[in-house]
């Protein structure tokens, strides 16, 4: 407000070399404070005074210089490409060869915040050449740089499969691999994310990415004590599983299932949410793959996170996980009902406290109740379900009675003593409904006087 951006901007042209330094950081600062900010310092037509002095400025000048684009492009794509246009990438691109670690790790941060935007200035930062040059921070032995180099590729290969095939192209992919051991946490974190990034795309694209050997040494991330590498080693595993069953295949026979059910049980909130989803992937596939999820007692922790959890989308994901795990067979289904998850998700469903949030996602509690319905012969598990029901479940639930009690005499018999034929008889179906069907098969089961 008092002017001191134009009051700054000479200074940027000062003889002195440490007025020049100190005056980028002053600038750097403001405009990393807020948006307003950034943009005041972008209208001061600062950026190409900033940028054009830049190649024959000393090593401490070019750090402060490439914090003050990072500063200005975080904020927005607008922003961002403010500073495209002002040609800093070439510049950028150009202090990623220079000799000092500082400045190459502050070219990389700042063509990182360029490039999360959006597709285009992603592919404006590999068209100025970043990408090979990226690929060699992350080969140098400083840790800092590895780190912020892992992260703009990451960055980079988030938005197209073609950005992420440049990555790859430029052989990224080894590389990254080679750290997932490194002791650093923060690095690792890094690592893991770029090799996210670009498996999730395609099918050829998590292939190298496997093929790169990452199992079985992924599987050590999710015993990890960092909760970020936990979680984006389980975003690795869920990229890569949920493709094909081939992909889902090889990550069950390097024990990839169970690793990702302990992970599940061993953490809370939102470090779950990658490894259930992961597990949802894998049922999804085929009746063998979700009875792999099974066997490795994968239900009881996805049953815990409905009742644990607060967040609403990890309860949906849970939900939708159970629907694949159960929508196969009977046998499927009869693992999760014995779980005790039917109740739990028709509670979910019916309770009227749940959030705005958690109402517009009822579909997906819904539908996993339906896929899990429709397969569940199991009836002592589907007998409770008929007093809480409303009638858009209630459907499903007479219909699979309908299938099994035709050919259950003990089931007919308990059906009887345990007051679910009163329950039938009380509930008022549309003439000639489907529901209405299914109620005159199950009473077609039994004598008139005892329907009666």
């Amino acid at each position: 407000n008092s002017g001191v951006v134009c009051l700054l901007r000479p200074l940027l042209l000062d003889v002195v070399p440490s007025i020049r330094q100190t005056t980028a950081l002053a600038l750097g600062r403001l405009a990393d404070y807020d948006m307003g900010l950034a943009e005041a310092v972008v209208k001061a037509g600062i950026l190409p005074q900033l940028i054009c002095s830049l190649p024959e400025e000393n090593r401490y000048y070019k750090k402060t210089a490439a914090f003050v684009l990072r500063a200005i492009a975080k904020h927005s794509p607008q922003l961002a490409q403010a500073i495209v246009q002002c040609g800093a990438l070439e510049t950028l691109v150009i202090c990623l060869e220079d000799f000092d670690p500082g400045v190459k790790e502050g070219a990389s941060w700042a063509l990182g915040y360029i490039a999360r935007h959006n597709p285009e200035l992603s592919q404006a930062v590999v068209d100025a050449g970043a990408v090979p040059l990226l690929v060699l921070c992350i080969r140098e032995p400083e840790i800092a740089l590895k780190r912020i180099a892992a992260s703009t590729l990451s960055d980079i290969s988030k938005h197209s499969p073609e950005l992420a095939q440049t990555v790859v192209a430029a052989g990224a992919i080894a590389h990254l691999a080679k750290m997932i051991l490194n002791p650093d946490a923060k690095l690792k974190r890094q690592v893991l994310s770029a090799l996210s990034q670009i498996a999730k795309h395609s099918v050829d694209l998590a292939e190298l990415v496997v093929e790169a050997e990452i199992f079985p040494v992924v599987l050590t991330c999710l015993k990890d004590s960092d909760e970020y590498v936990k979680k984006n080693g389980a975003t690795l595993i869920r990229e890569i599983a949920k493709h094909t069953p081939e992909l889902s295949q090889l990550m069950v026979n390097f024990g990839g299932v169970a690793a990702v059910v302990d992970c599940i049980g061993s953490c809370r909130g939102p470090v779950r949410l990658p490894g259930i989803m992961a597990l949802g992937y894998v049922a999804a596939h085929s009746e063998n793959l979700s009875m792999a999820v099974i066997v490795s007692k994968g239900i009881p922790p996805l049953c815990l996170c409905l009742i644990e959890e607060h967040e609403d989308h990890i309860k949906a994901a849970a939900a939708w996980a159970l629907g694949q795990i159960g929508r196969h067979t009977a046998e499927h289904a009869r693992h999760v009902a014995v779980a005790n998850v039917l109740p739990t998700l028709l509670d979910i469903y019916v309770d009227t406290r749940s959030s705005e949030d958690l109402k517009m996602k009822a579909s997906r509690f819904i539908k996993a109740l339906k896929n899990i319905l429709q397969k569940c012969t199991y009836l002592p598990a589907l007998e409770p379900l008929l007093h809480d029901a409303p009638p858009n479940i209630m459907k499903h639930i007479i219909g699979q009675f309908s299938k099994v009690l035709p050919h259950d005499t003990k089931a007919r018999r308990l059906f009887v003593t345990t007051g679910g034929l009163k329950k039938v008889q009380e509930i008022k179906a549309e003439p000639g409904s489907l529901l209405q069907e299914y109620i005159n098969t199950i009473n077609s089961c039994y004598p008139e006087e005892i329907v009666r």
